[in-house]
Formats: structure tokens, C-alpha cells, sequence
């Protein structure tokens, strides 16, 4: 049935107009005071901008303000999910600037710890996307799952989040004897769970409708804005700061870097669950290979580093994370800069954003997993 001249100037009347609202700054889906403002065409995107600072508290002023060790405990309130490793970049940074030899029993209960404290990482942004998507039962497997990796980290570092764990020249402390058969029980524990959680999440086809092509990210797009971490690997680019330039007793140990190859949100969320596994690798081989000696450099009580300057970066569990540190020969720092991957990470959302449906960028922001602590500092 053909349509009338009137029916026709109707539809070409029925012209849309574009909105714009803000999505944010609120817990849980936007993981922290994240505001994004939504230029919408019905429910599809046009235009996306990011509006940080909400949680900004200075932490690079504050530095200049602390001696080098009272810095310490603050790295743990950047990206506060994953504390341990903030801790060890810092001191790393210090280590190098001093030229501190720490000692190779110190060097591998860093690792342990690090590589704890990264899947206790990996399993919140697992469980919080899962969340996102409306798939309540995968988030609280992941929860009761990473509620035993925080019973052993808190058995070492007196912490569940925020933990101060590492020193200048060191660890504060040794792995109490109840923590090799409670990390060993661990480690025979979870391969199971992850396969469970795979057939449960991954292979769910109504989970792989909500994330499979949804915020695409190409290799060249990663490169072009600087991803990095398990972002930057899910879309296909092999790179690892632990097997490119190896740093504390990773040179020692035996582990692979999972890639994948379309970069959506579905593979970035499958590149952590690979990412968990290479951990308990590392972790049982840290264990294994554990030798004896002290945990401590000498050092003094007073540490002031030569005048000087360096930058040192690490493979934090969000992707590169760095600390540009400039010393006068003081107690204190003189100024410091932290390079923190969520916050670089998170600018690829404008160039993602346009053209997906507002329910999918929940999906695709999570996957990305910023911490909101490290993008204000």
C-alpha cells in the first residue's frame, strides 16, 4: 500500500533532537565520582565527555610535603584497589634514585604480594562489570573468591585494602609460617573456581550479547592514545612490562602475557580472568624458588637521595604506572609526578563512546576498570 503526499511530509517532519545528560558522578556504575556528559540522539551516543576531579586530593603536592618513607602509606590511596603495587613502584623509584640493592628474599615476597594484590584487583573489576550487566550471581562468586586472596594479604601486610607493605630497601616485615599452607591451599583452590566462572560468565550467551563488539578498541587506537595494561593487550598488543623490562625477581620466574585480538569489552574482560591465571603461576613459583636471607637493605633512618632525578614505571594492574621523582639532597621529595594508567586509560572513552547505546557504556566503561583514586590523585 502506497503512502499519501500528507503521510509522507509527516514522516519527514518527525525530526529527532539530540539531548544531554550527565551520567554520574555516583557509585557503583560509574566505579567511583566519574561524571560523564552524554550527548544523546534517543539512545544512541553522539558525543561523550569526561569531567574528573572530583576526588582530587594533591597526592603529588603532598609528597613534597612528607619524607620519602611517610610517602609511603599515601601510594596505597591511589589506585586503592591495587595498594601493594603503588607501594612497590614507589619505593622501586627511591631504590633506584639511592642505587639500593634489596635483597633477592625481600625482592621475591614483593612479587608474592604484588601478584596477590593483582588478582584481588582483577576479581573486583570481574565482579563489578559482571554487576554492571545484571549478571548478580557471577559478582558475588567473585567476591567470596576475593575475599581469600585478602585473608592472605591481610595475614602478611596487616591490611585488606590499603596496604603499606613495602620499604625503602625492602619489606617491613617476613611471610608468617601460616601463610605457606594457607597460599598453597590457595593456589589448588582456584583454577577450579576460574573454570567454573568461565563456563558461568563467558559462555553465557546473553553476557556475550552485552559485551561482545561494544566498545571496540583497535591495536593502532591503544597505541595512538596511550592504553595500557590488560586494555592495551586485549587488543592484541603484546606488552608486559614484566617480560619487556623486567624488574624485581620477575626475570626469574616463568610466565606468559596473554593477547587477545578484537579489543571489545567481552575480551577485555576475558584478558583478566587469562591474566589471573599467569598470577598463580608466578605466585607458586615465587613460593617455590622463596631462597633465604634478609628482608632489608641497609639504609638510613633518614633517607635523603642524591640531588638528582629518574623515572621509573612498572606493570601496575591497570597498565603502566610511573613516578617521575626529583630530589634537592633533601629529606623530602622536591617535586613528584605519578603517572597513574587509569588516568590515561580513561581518555579513550570520547572516541569509543559515539554510536554505542547508553546500556552499553556501562559495559564498556567498566572494562576499561579505573580507579577513580588514580585518575584525581
Amino acid at each position: 500500500m502506497s503512502m499519501d503526499s500528507d503521510n509522507l511530509n509527516l514522516v519527514d517532519d518527525l525530526n529527532t533532537q539530540e539531548f544531554t545528560i550527565n551520567m554520574g558522578p555516583y557509585h557503583p556504575s560509574t566505579h567511583g565520582v566519574f561524571r560523564a556528559v552524554l550527548t544523546l540522539d534517543g539512545e544512541v551516543i553522539v558525543k561523550e565527555e569526561n569531567v574528573l576531579g572530583y576526588l582530587h586530593r594533591g597526592m603529588d603536592k603532598i609528597a613534597e610535603t612528607r619524607t620519602y618513607s611517610q610517602f609511603v602509606p599515601y601510594t596505597a590511596r591511589l589506585d586503592y584497589l591495587a595498594s601493594a603495587l603503588n607501594n612497590m613502584g614507589y619505593v622501586q623509584t627511591v631504590e633506584k634514585l639511592m642505587g639500593i640493592e634489596v635483597p633477592e628474599r625481600a625482592e621475591y615476597l614483593r612479587v608474592i604480594i604484588a601478584e596477590l594484590q593483582r588478582i584481588a584487583s582483577h576479581y573486583l573489576m570481574l565482579g563489578s562489570t559482571t554487576n554492571d550487566v545484571n549478571a548478580v550471581t557471577g559478582f558475588l562468586y567473585y567476591m567470596h573468591d576475593r575475599e581469600k586472596v585478602l585473608d592472605l594479604l591481610e595475614m602478611v601486610t596487616g591490611a585488606r585494602l590499603t596496604s603499606n607493605y613495602m620499604r625503602i630497601g625492602g619489606v617491613i616485615d617476613d611471610l608468617p609460617e601460616e601463610f605457606f599452607p594457607k597460599v598453597k591451599e590457595f593456589l589448588a583452590y582456584l583454577p577450579g573456581r576460574l573454570e567454573m566462572m568461565e563456563t558461568l560468565i563467558l559462555g553465557n550467551e546473553i553476557f556475550q550479547e552485552r559485551m561482545k563488539n561494544v566498545g571496540v578498541i583497535t591495536a593502532q587506537m591503544a597505541l595512538d592514545y596511550g592504553v595500557t595494561g590488560p586494555n592495551l593487550r586485549a587488543a592484541g598488543v603484546r606488552f608486559d612490562l614484566r617480560k619487556v623490562a623486567p624488574y624485581s625477581a620477575y626475570g626469574k620466574i616463568d610466565f606468559e602475557v596473554p593477547v587477545l585480538k578484537n579489543g571489545d569489552a567481552f575480551d577485555r574482560y576475558q584478558i583478566r580472568l587469562m591474566e589471573i591465571k599467569q598470577s598463580l603461576r608466578i605466585i607458586e613459583q615465587a613460593v617455590q624458588q622463596l631462597p633465604e636471607g634478609p628482608i632489608m637493605a641497609k639504609v638510613p633512618k633518614l633517607i635523603k637521595p642524591p640531588a638528582g632525578e629518574v623515572f621509573h614505571k612498572m606493570e601496575g594492574a591497570r597498565g603502566i604506572l610511573g613516578f617521575h621523582l626529583v630530589s634537592d639532597g633533601g629529606p623530602k621529595p622536591y617535586r613528584l609526578h605519578i603517572h597513574g594508567p587509569s588516568f590515561v586509560n580513561i581518555g579513550i572513552m570520547p572516541a569509543i563512546a559515539p554510536g554505542m547505546l547508553l546500556q552499553d557504556f556501562l559495559a564498556a566503561f567498566a572494562t576499561i576498570d579505573v580507579d577513580m583514586g588514580e585518575v584525581d590523585r
